[in-house]
């Protein structure tokens, strides 16, 4: 199978410039890149179903550069109903450092920042030399600033697509690049760049764009749609991140594999036939989790994931440290304690039970776990010695709901 024909396989083809892209990508080395504007200092999982492009073609020789928009960022692209809310320099200087430092550090390849060229070009050559070349019939014809004209759009924002064209004759110029690929909601910048090298240079570049990931729901991962998973796993733990690629619709996982891994077409056919004969094992959200967890954090963040998650399961919390119990209850309800104090109002007062009545029906039902551990007794005393790292306890009331203490 030829790389064009796996990136169709995979589903990351869904626009191109140009059939001659094809050949290219078969029997030619290219210069490509991708780029993101700094919105926030991590990357989530929406660019890294694209980002994972780079070392997808690198694997068959051609050449990623990949693009922090510290020049366009300060912008803002056109959103599809209202302006982009606009962040401070600063702001965007600390989240154009975090970038580069992740995108470096998980793809491994050339990083450059936009800003280094933009900052040079004053308005009047921008105008000039790049302005001039653009119609603004041809600008208003492109879906994103058409969908806004009734709205009402700055021409701040009707200006971001020309930076971005520029973007890509300069990377022509500076780096050999003549592909650009994004995600499907850049069509409209990418042939911006297309048509700017053809007017002002006389040259053909192509372009490439890959459909959105989308969660179940059919909503794309995002920052803005509040469904993001950060790359950065201070942001987002490698025990969250597996929580929700573990938990992923049998429905979405097989592509889910296609378009986050780099596994191949047989793995993952194998791994489609096993999960079909026994979806209750969970076969193909386990191989997902793993291969994504490992590419972005390594082997021991993905053994600490699962390790987290069983000894949560099995109700084998003392096994743990307090800060992976911390990790993997992040989002659980806290409360704080002092020692000394009784089992039944350790209950009561922190709101783990409604009443006395309540909390002595649940200690005498076993419904009540402290540490993993059952207890039944209302008069038991709270000591050092029982809590994690002389610190931390955990209250399971029933099956799934948890609560985390920690001492005054």
């Amino acid at each position: 199978m030829t790389l064009y024909e796996d990136l169709k396989w995979r589903g990351l083809i869904k626009d191109v410039s140009s059939p001659e892209i094809e050949k290219k990508l078969n029997e030619e080395k290219v210069t490509f890149y991708i780029g993101t504007d700094p919105t926030a200092d991590s990357m989530h999982i929406g660019h890294f179903s694209s980002f994972l492009i780079a070392p997808r073609l690198a694997q068959y020789g051609h050449k990623p550069v990949l693009l922090i928009g510290g020049a366009t960022g300060l912008i803002g692209d056109p959103k599809p109903s209202n302006e982009r809310s606009m962040i401070t320099k600063e702001e965007v200087e600390k989240n154009v450092q975090g970038l580069t430092k992740q995108a470096k550090e998980i793809f491994g390849f050339d990083v450059v920042n936009n800003y280094d060229w933009i900052k040079n070009i004053d308005t009047i050559d921008f105008l000039r030399d790049y302005g001039k070349y653009i119609n603004v019939n041809y600008m208003l014809d492109k879906d994103i600033i058409s969908r806004r004209l009734e709205s009402g759009i700055t021409f701040c924002e009707f200006a971001y697509t020309i930076l971005q064209g520029l973007d890509f004759v300069h990377l022509n110029k500076e780096k050999g690049v003549t592909l650009q690929v994004a995600g499907s909601d850049q069509w409209g910048n990418i042939t911006t760049g297309i048509e700017l090298a053809r007017k002002k240079e006389g040259i053909e570049l192509y372009g490439l764009t890959m459909p959105l990931v989308l969660d179940s729901r059919g909503v794309k991962f995002g920052k803005t749609e509040g469904n993001a998973l950060w790359l950065d796993k201070n942001k987002t733990s490698s025990y969250e991140l597996y929580q929700y690629l573990i938990n992923s619709d049998d429905a979405c996982v097989i592509d889910y594999l296609k378009k986050l891994t780099l596994l191949s077409k047989e793995e993952i056919e194998n791994i489609e036939k096993e999960h079909t004969e026994a979806p209750e094992m969970r076969i193909a959200q386990k191989k997902l989790a793993q291969e994504v967890i490992t590419f972005l954090h390594g082997k021991d963040e993905f053994t600490k994931a699962v390790n987290i998650s069983e000894s949560l399961f099995k109700g084998n919390i003392a096994s743990l440290t307090k800060e992976e119990i911390q990790e993997g209850l992040k989002e659980v309800p806290t409360f704080t304690f002092e020692f000394g104090v009784t089992l039944l109002d350790l209950l009561v007062n922190n709101g783990i039970c409604s009443s006395r009545r309540e909390a002595r029906e649940l200690l005498k039902n076993n419904s009540i776990s402290l540490n993993g551990n059952k207890v039944n007794d209302e008069s038991m005393i709270i000591t050092k010695d029982i809590a994690i790292e002389d610190v931390i306890i955990v209250i399971r009331r029933g099956k799934k709901k948890y609560f985390l203490g920690q001492s005054k």
